[in-house]
């Protein structure tokens, strides 16, 4: 901000040029691209739920609240976020253990919190938060790379809340809460044998894990590699979405004229399919603008991580910008049949309030760590 807008009091009490009054924390680079993908996923949505007004307006409103809780996120002192990452984490944790005890059941799963005088919310998103933050927080003063002690530690503060979300059960939110953590701990440092290590114990662990897992969530890796095996069921999404995507070609079939979409064979079209939807409407360029952009914040997220000076600040922006792209990865490959279908929402895009305005904060605190350049 130029000295023209800037006052401050002299020793006298009277007013000098020199110091700032008013300062908007924001990253205008950053905030062109998040504004861009929400107003593109807003004209995909309204063509997906068919037009249906009511739908587009709470989703335009909930945007709204999630733009206003990354301002509000941004103007915040750095200060403020490094010295209550503890306590958030710990509130995130009890949360967690609340849900287990007096949590709400829905589709049947135990998610969600009724706490007197607070809506129904769900504290596996606070986690999403929490976790990186602590992580990094964890980190900040300690030698990087991470020993085995710091690294079992680290482990631990992801696995706990990772674990009481397993429970609920909501396997697609704890693989993010988990990859969250896990991105900071790559950040650190963490050796690439010791990544080789687990991903091989992890192999050996898999028919073991196999009997732990729910009938419903077996069903989903199995339809994984052969959706036609229940075309009518358990394949249906895969098939439908699949089919979308391929039939919009390179250019779409236009806005408003996708038939899986439109005649309601594609189930979720508004929320965890709707990249389907792009696919279809918008063809391989409208899908390929979507991604190009993700990768712009990607690549400003990474850019301001390097440019951090202090470890904290470093390792959460980093954190927070990775799993943001996990969150992309893992949806696209679930709709297009890589991955089992988990349950995450394409980011900023798909039909939801809660997920955006944890992901807009998230983006909050990046843009609030980079432009406080001392605290």
């Amino acid at each position: 901000m130029s000295k023209d807008f800037t006052r401050t009091l002299d020793q006298t009490g009277g007013l000098r040029p020199a110091a700032r009054l008013v300062q908007i924390h924001l990253d205008p680079l950053m905030l062109l691209f998040l504004v861009t993908i929400i107003g593109y996923g807003l004209i995909v949505l309204y063509s997906a739920v068919n037009r249906d007004e009511t739908y587009f307006t709470a989703q335009l409103v909930r945007m709204g609240l999630a733009l206003a809780a990354l301002i509000i996120a941004a103007q915040l002192n750095p200060a403020i976020y490094f010295r209550w990452t503890p306590v958030f984490y710990i509130a995130g944790v009890v949360l967690l253990a609340l849900v287990l005890v007096m949590g709400v059941q829905a589709k049947g799963a135990q998610r969600w919190l009724e706490l007197p005088g607070l809506p129904r919310f769900q504290p596996s998103e606070i986690s999403k938060l929490a976790v990186p933050m602590m992580v990094a927080w964890y980190f900040h003063d300690r030698r990087l790379p991470p020993s085995f002690k710091d690294l079992a530690v680290a482990m631990l503060i992801i696995l706990i809340p990772a674990g009481f979300i397993v429970v609920q059960p909501d396997l697609g939110t704890a693989i993010l809460v988990a990859a969250a953590g896990f991105a900071v701990l790559l950040l650190a440092g963490l050796p690439w044998r010791w990544i080789l290590y687990a991903g091989l114990a992890l192999a050996a662990a898999a028919p073991g894990l196999w009997y732990t897992l729910k009938e419903y969530q077996k069903q989903r890796i199995l339809t994984l590699f052969d959706p036609q095996s229940d075309p009518l069921g358990a394949g249906w999404n895969t098939i439908q979405a699949t089919t979308a995507i391929g039939s919009g070609g390179v250019y779409g079939k236009g806005l408003f004229e996708g038939t899986q979409s439109q005649l309601n064979f594609l189930p979720e079209s508004h929320t965890d399919f709707i990249i389907a939807v792009i696919g279809e409407e918008l063809g391989l360029i409208g899908v390929a603008a979507f991604i190009l952009l993700y990768l712009m914040v990607l690549g400003r997220g990474l850019y301001m991580a390097s440019a951090a000076h202090q470890t904290y600040s470093r390792l959460l922006i980093g954190g927070l910008t990775l799993v943001f792209f996990v969150y992309v990865f893992v949806n696209i490959s679930m709709v297009s049949g890589l991955l089992p279908v988990v349950g995450v929402p394409l980011p900023l895009v798909s039909y939801g309030g809660t997920s955006a305005i944890t992901l807009m904060a998230s983006f909050g605190i990046v843009m609030s760590l980079h432009t406080h350049k001392t605290w």
